[in-house]
């Protein structure tokens, strides 16, 4: 299997950080075209970090940036399986690498504290979204396929895995706060021969 996608992704992202700045303006663009360029290759990601949970979604840290600049994570995803409505407190940019997810935005109405839904977006092998607090960062993610495992690849403007989040009530647009961790206590080692 050929890690050397991985670190080549993080290596790219490392440098365009170094010469961009972490301005989310500067960083989204050619971030998003080092993100489809992993997500439209489907043998580098260890077998380790596609592993389904019976219950909830995983997340697998697949690189953390050292100075929280950046991380990458796997999310997978069982039949049925789904966020709650939540928010990211960073960009994000979300690709599928196996499967489907469907995503459902949402934006709160300063008038009436109320969630109001707003598009619903399929997002298939090889495509990719983002997501930001300027442009709209609440929303819920669910894998779309009736049978099999949905993998996708998400990438941050952080550390997503310790960053206090929020999710949301969708009666009453109420929010609490929780940070997601990450589900294993391992992440690849990207200097594995391949």
């Amino acid at each position: 299997m050929p890690i050397s996608r991985l670190r080549d992704f993080a290596a790219g992202m490392t440098r365009l950080i170094e010469q961009q700045g972490e301005m989310e303006e500067w960083v989204l663009s050619p971030a998003q075209h080092l993100l489809t360029d992993l997500v439209t290759h489907d043998d580098w990601l260890p077998d380790l970090f596609a592993q389904p949970a019976a219950a909830g979604y995983r997340q697998y840290l697949l690189y953390g940036d050292p100075l929280n600049r950046f991380s990458l994570v796997s999310a997978v995803w069982k039949p049925g399986q789904q966020t709650n409505v939540n928010d990211q407190c960073m960009w994000g940019l979300i690709g599928v690498l196996r499967g489907a997810l469907d995503e459902v935005s949402y934006r709160l109405n300063p008038e009436t504290e109320e969630l109001v839904a707003g598009r619903g977006t399929r997002i298939m092998p090889g495509s990719i979204i983002a997501v930001s607090p300027k442009s709209g960062d609440i929303h819920t993610i669910s894998n779309a396929m009736l049978e099999g495992t949905t993998v996708s690849i998400h990438l941050y403007g952080g550390n997503i895995g310790v960053t206090q989040r929020h999710q949301f009530n969708l009666e009453t647009g109420e929010s609490h706060p929780f940070v997601s961790g990450y589900s294993s206590p391992l992440a690849p080692n990207l200097w594995a021969i391949g």
